[in-house]
């Protein structure tokens, strides 16, 4: 079913009564499980995300010999729950978009993390996803990064993610296009859209995925937006971190 768009052309608001450069609702928490070295909790809109770190821990490999890499080796694991979806389709560990997802996010924080300092070790990132509406890769990022400072794992930055889509404008010309920020399940599903996820506050660069086609002279305003946007959830992330903190030391003191 085709986006209805008339709403969105005379009032310059999206379906959900967004603006075009305005994120969702985003909220945030660190140490959702005692058990683990480290966790979080990212919602953002309606797709929600607990995520849990392992390690960095020495691994054995299955003849008995020790991993002798310089490196820790960042593993992640991705369980989508059948109800998050509205189709109520379980996902296999197999899944080739299950293992897409697992790859880009293990490759981003294989650059990040400060890995050399845990030699022949492994660093376990698992993710479970609750609910989906959008933006699953940026929220995965997102929840990581939580979880990863939650564990105390040295990193050079946060990396904050976020997407953006191109709409077209009531005209259909390429100068009018409008990107936005954020996607929902719905516009995902109808306009060509982009994930980027960045570190730290210069906007670097690491994770730029697109799945869809899009005309060149829109894609400069898209990775603009989105640029925008990690900065804003940069913020956001921060200020969950420092809150955090604040409770932890102020149960000290008490």
């Amino acid at each position: 079913m085709p986006l209805d768009t008339s709403t969105y052309a005379l009032a310059h608001l999206r379906l959900d009564g967004r603006r075009w450069n305005e994120l969702r609702r985003i909220h945030g928490q660190i140490s959702t499980q005692a058990s683990a070295d480290g966790s979080s909790y990212f919602q953002q809109g309606n797709t929600k995300i607990l995520c849990t770190v392992t390690g960095p821990q020495e691994q054995k490999r299955g003849g008995g010999s020790r991993d002798q890499s310089n490196e820790a080796r960042v593993e992640v694991e991705m369980s989508v729950a059948a109800f998050s979806g509205m189709d109520r389709k379980r996902r296999a560990r197999g899944d080739k978009r299950v293992q897409e997802i697992q790859y880009t996010i293990a490759s981003a924080f294989q650059s990040t993390l400060f890995t050399h300092l845990y030699p022949h070790s492994t660093i376990t990132i698992t993710l479970h996803i609750l609910s989906q509406d959008g933006s699953l890769l940026a929220c995965a990022l997102n929840a990581a990064t939580l979880a990863l400072i939650d564990a105390g794992v040295p990193m050079s930055d946060y990396i904050s993610a976020c997407t953006v889509a191109s709409a077209p404008s009531s005209d259909q010309s390429l100068d009018e296009a409008d990107p936005l920020l954020d996607l929902n399940g719905l516009e995902e599903q109808e306009l060509p859209f982009l994930t980027v996820g960045t570190s730290g506050e210069e906007g670097k660069v690491l994770v730029l995925v697109m799945e869809t086609r899009v005309q060149v002279a829109r894609l400069e305003a898209m990775v603009s937006v989105g640029l925008d946007g990690c900065r804003q959830i940069r913020g956001i992330l921060d200020g969950v971190v420092k809150e955090h903190g604040k409770k932890v030391l102020d149960s000290r003191v008490s």
